[in-house]
């Protein structure tokens, strides 16, 4: 009796195996997702605008003048903007070389009287200020942060003046030196990155030799050079549009 119920129920299991294999669902066949990932490889052009603050001090070192080695410094301010462009590459997942060149005009524009005594005057107007720098970063993303460093140059009008009997001395002035900076990069589409970046300039110490006419210097003629220091700081904001890259790329399958 054993035998035969247990026969039975072996047979009743192997008839319902089929219907139970029927009842079960085989998932569809899905194709495997993209992973896009945004790639800063490639060049790009733009422009920016900001503020730029200069600081300079000047000694004047003329052994035949009322003035010797006097010491005066004058500061000033103004917005400035300009163009950029250059190139990068991304490797080894986040890391971002490139090069980068700009150049921005500006006004800022100071008179200082009485610097040395009651009549005399100097004035400078910094028209311009440009760089070629190398950059290094990290990008997540579309995230990039960076620093930069490089030469620079820039372009200066100064006059030095006695009144009431007239100008000493102008001159438009054209200084290298280097610069530093660091900046934050976001790409706000596939094609547009916006930024905000600080730069330091610094152009050392310059000789310049004024020479003191007698109807300026009260009958006198004598030459006095002036020694100038200058650094800049420049704050800016901008937008790049970038072409010949890989911005968007298929990075592989999910």
């Amino acid at each position: 009796m054993k035998k035969l119920l247990l026969t039975t129920v072996s047979f009743a299991a192997l008839a319902a195996a089929p219907a139970v294999a029927a009842d079960m669902r085989v998932p569809a066949y899905r194709a495997p997702l993209p992973v896009y990932f945004f790639s800063w490889t490639g060049c790009y052009v733009g422009g920016n605008v900001g503020g730029v603050w200069v600081e300079k001090d000047f000694t004047v070192l003329s052994p035949a003048g009322p003035f010797f080695d006097e010491t005066f410094s004058a500061n000033a301010s103004s917005v400035a903007g300009g163009l950029q462009g250059g190139c990068n590459y991304q490797f080894a997942g986040g890391w971002v070389v490139g090069i980068q060149g700009d150049y921005d005009w500006t006004d800022a524009h100071l008179d200082r009287n009485g610097a040395l005594f009651a009549n005399f005057t100097d004035s400078f107007t910094v028209k311009s200020v440009g760089s070629v720098t190398g950059r290094i970063g990290y990008a997540w993303d579309r995230l990039l942060g960076y620093v930069k460093g490089g030469v620079a140059w820039e372009r200066d009008d100064m006059t030095f003046a006695f009144f009431p009997t007239g100008a000493i001395a102008t001159l438009s002035d054209t200084r290298s030196g280097g610069t530093v900076g660091i900046g934050v990069e976001y790409a706000l589409t596939n094609s547009i990155t916006g930024f905000v970046e600080y730069d330091y300039y610094n152009f050392g110490t310059n000789s310049d030799n004024f020479v003191c006419g007698p109807i300026a210097c009260f009958g006198n003629t004598f030459g006095f050079p002036v020694d100038i220091k200058e650094t800049k700081s420049v704050f800016k904001v901008g937008v790049n549009v970038l072409f010949g890259g890989q911005h968007g790329a298929l990075f592989g399958m999910y």
